[in-house]
């Protein structure tokens, strides 16, 4: 009986080790299959590009597909929810952008993922520049000259954006305190109705992605003003920046993250990391994202850690000033 006994407990004994010792053989041989990216836009945009252009090159690299998940909605938020629910184990991620980060918790009462604490945060991965552009009505063709109209006639320039409590919205306003422009801020739904108005002449500028606003530019539809990132973008060389435009220190773009949920296995976070920052090296990856309009801008964790600490107290002060909230 005394042997029985002692043989269950030695049952008992190895089954516990067998147990403990799974997670450490699952992060060990991780990925064993496909991993999940949730991308928190719309199919077919720019963002999309970027989330399937970083899926397949990472999907290489692991040795597993990665496979996208478009989850579109409350300014990444739906998305983010998700991925911040998702158990730690390093087969659901997320494409975040800065609005996850530092304008979401900024603008919005209730957010259903803690910003702070929701993620392993494995690195930032992209910026997108940001136009300020005008109709081809505007007698200007600078910023100094926009200002100093904007000064001389208060209530002559609304300015369009792709949504309240956008990037762009943020941008528009951190442009107007920064430059002295007057210009009222007018929503669209989306880029298309935005720059459609600017064309149609509802509004006189507007502040959006080079992405959308390159090929109406090119073709002469409407003129870029100023870029609002700190160096000229490559899509539009000839367009100076807000800072050479007279206001230094001036730098706004979306920017995009890759995250994983909370409590990530140190492992597993190396070796996402790892995989991340060779696939951002390789030129060819370089050359997609310039290509698609995008800046590539690999920074470890850490360096996504330094960008959120530095951006959210300028987009809490931007908000409180310009009054702006979630809708």
């Amino acid at each position: 009986m005394a042997m029985s006994r002692a043989r269950f407990l030695a049952s008992l004994a190895a089954g516990a080790a067998a147990l403990a010792l799974q997670p450490a053989l699952a992060q060990q041989h991780y990925p064993d299959h496909p991993v999940r990216l949730v991308v928190p836009f719309a199919p077919g945009g720019a963002t999309d590009i970027l989330g399937r252009l970083l899926a397949t090159s990472l999907g290489e690299k692991l040795g597993q597909p990665v496979i996208v998940d478009n989850r579109p909605g409350a300014g990444t938020s739906v998305g983010a929810a998700l991925v911040a629910k998702a158990q730690p184990d390093g087969y659901t991620l997320l494409l975040g952008a800065g609005s996850t980060l530092t304008m979401n918790p900024v603008v919005r009462k209730t957010l259903p993922y803690d910003p702070q604490r929701g993620f392993t945060m494995l690195g930032v991965v992209a910026d997108m520049g940001l136009v300020l552009v005008a109709s081809n009505e505007v007698k200007a063709n600078s910023l100094q000259e926009l200002v100093a109209q904007s000064k001389a006639a208060p209530d002559k320039f609304s300015y369009g954006s792709y949504g309240t409590a956008s990037s762009v919205h943020f941008a528009g306003e951190l442009l107007k305190t920064t430059t002295g422009l007057n210009m009222l801020h007018v929503p669209f739904n989306g880029s298309a109705p935005s720059l459609t108005a600017l064309m149609g002449g509802q509004v006189q500028l507007a502040v959006d992605t080079v992405v959308a606003t390159t090929p109406l530019i090119k073709a002469g539809k409407i003129k870029p003003i100023a870029a609002l990132g700190a160096q000229r973008l490559g899509l539009l060389p000839q367009v100076p920046t807000v800072a050479e435009s007279g206001f230094p220190g001036f730098d706004m773009s979306t920017w995009f993250t890759f995250l994983a949920p909370a409590g990530l296995p140190a492992p597993v976070q190396k070796k996402l990391e790892q995989a991340l920052a060779d696939v951002m090296a390789a030129p060819e990856m370089q050359r997609k994202l310039l290509d698609t309009g995008l800046t590539p801008a690999w920074g470890p964790g850490s360096a996504l850690r330094e960008r959120v600490a530095r951006e959210l107290p300028l987009m809490r002060d931007v908000a409180q000033r310009a009054h702006i909230q979630a809708e």
